[in-house]
């Protein structure tokens, strides 16, 4: 049990979820920094007397493992081990009041958007002059870059709208600030991120900007990839193909979560394009840069998705042969559209498509992977592990995609350098290599 003493308060940040959330948190260390307040990221060292839990609400088992882990911080400080407990993000948003009266051992919830009030609470004071500063919890050579707040997509399935509101464009000159303070402290790779980075400008500029935002960002000295996440199919401004083409410091890479290809789905899914569009958008992209890594997302059993629907999903999977692609199963989740729709589709089928989809998609990255033995790509050093020097090529996002092993037996290599490898081996979701 910790002892009462007089030392300083040190807070401690837990993070759940997505990389939205990540950037959350790095703000609000980097305000508890700055006013003088002894602060961390998910510490190993249980130093820390208050506690503050960065919750995910997006699916069941997202939130599932928040309150897991508000409940094991409650146990905490119950055992005396910590003083204070505060809960944010996108659960303590969606569900403040059921959460206040389930769970008054925490000493205070708050939502997306209440960052001054939490700082007050942990007598921080609310920085404007630090908004184009931060301090990042991810390893020194790359960093998230969010560029937009909230979303006005109705897609049926999401609830992210309910917890983030709106969509909010950060503007072009804030967020290439925001790039320079990065790459002054290393970082060189960005990853854009949003709810939904097509949207990006049309609120502050009355016309989609995407574009325009990344050509900006390719300039700003010290960042050598600049990597594009989560863009909407629909309405997808292609003049960004262009840019990512003729860019030398832009990934040919595209993160664009289509979510499913039959017109009986995606109409329930209120997606805002059919599967004519979808393919045809698919192909241009393809057709006009063929170097590009295509990433997308596919979520399986929403209402009304039929035996017939996720075949062709499949078929559309194995036709189109994606870089990269992640599946979700559908999670019924209430204030959105689709909890008015019966949820008739059992979790251990949800689940055993899920499975199938992936099965494909292993197939699929083991050909393309097989493909690049001999080749050679430059690769950015993440990190050593287990004899081996990690890293990405400009195809490969952190945590999500494909990882470049380099032994380390003869060679001694430097985290978050460039090094030029070649292909040597290859499995589903892994090359090997050796440094030129």
């Amino acid at each position: 049990m910790r002892t009462k003493d007089y030392r300083k308060n040190k807070v401690d940040i837990v993070t759940l979820g997505c990389s939205k959330n990540v950037v959350d948190s790095e703000v609000l260390l980097t305000q508890l920094k700055a006013n003088d307040i002894e602060a961390s990221h998910q510490s190993d060292s249980n130093e820390a007397n208050i506690i503050v839990v960065n919750t995910c609400g997006f699916i069941e088992n997202a939130k599932q493992e928040s309150i897991d882990t508000i409940l094991h911080y409650i146990d905490e400080k119950e055992s005396g081990n910590i003083d204070k407990l505060y809960v944010t993000g996108c659960l303590s948003h969606r569900y403040k009041e059921d959460l206040q009266t389930e769970m008054p051992e925490v000493d205070a919830f708050f939502g997306t958007m209440e960052l001054p009030g939490l700082l007050q609470k942990l007598n921080a004071d609310y920085k404007k002059d630090l908004l184009g500063e931060r301090i990042t919890t991810t390893p020194f050579h790359y960093a998230y870059l969010k560029i937009s707040e909230g979303c006005n997509r109705p897609c049926s399935f999401c609830a992210i709208p309910q917890m983030r509101g709106k969509h909010v464009s950060k503007p072009i000159e804030l967020l290439v600030e925001e790039a320079q303070n990065l790459a002054k402290n290393g970082c060189k790779e960005l990853m854009l991120i949003a709810q939904d980075s097509t949207y990006y400008g049309l609120d502050l500029y009355k016309e989609r900007k995407l574009g325009g935002l990344m050509k900006a960002l390719s300039d700003v000295n010290g960042i050598d990839w600049i990597r594009l996440h989560y863009a909407y199919p629909s309405q997808f401004p292609e003049d960004v193909l262009d840019i990512i083409k003729d860019s030398n410091s832009i990934c040919n890479y595209i993160d664009m979560p289509l979510q499913h290809i039959t017109d009986n789905v995606l109409k329930s899914m209120r997606r805002g394009i059919s599967r004519r569009r979808t393919q045809e958008l698919v192909d241009r992209i393809k057709t006009h840069n063929p170097d590009l890594a295509f990433r997308t997302t596919m979520l399986v059993g929403h209402p009304g998705e039929t035996e017939k629907d996720f075949l062709e999903l499949c078929d559309f999977v194995e036709a189109n042969r994606f870089d990269r692609l992640g599946v979700f199963t559908y999670s019924h989740e209430d204030g959105t559209h689709a909890f008015t729709l019966e949820d008739s589709i059992p979790e251990e089928e949800k689940q055993a498509r899920a499975s199938h989809l992936m099965e494909i998609q292993e197939q699929i990255s083991f050909d393309l992977n097989q493909k690049k033995i001999g080749k050679e790509f430059k690769v950015l050093v993440d990190r050593y592990e287990n004899g081996f020097f990690v890293g990405r090529t400009e195809h490969d996002s952190p945590e999500v995609d494909n990882e470049v092993l380099i032994t380390a037996k003869e060679d001694f290599l430097r985290i978050g350098d460039f090094v030029t490898v070649n292909i040597s081996d290859a499995k589903e979701f892994d090359l090997y290599g050796t440094l030129i």
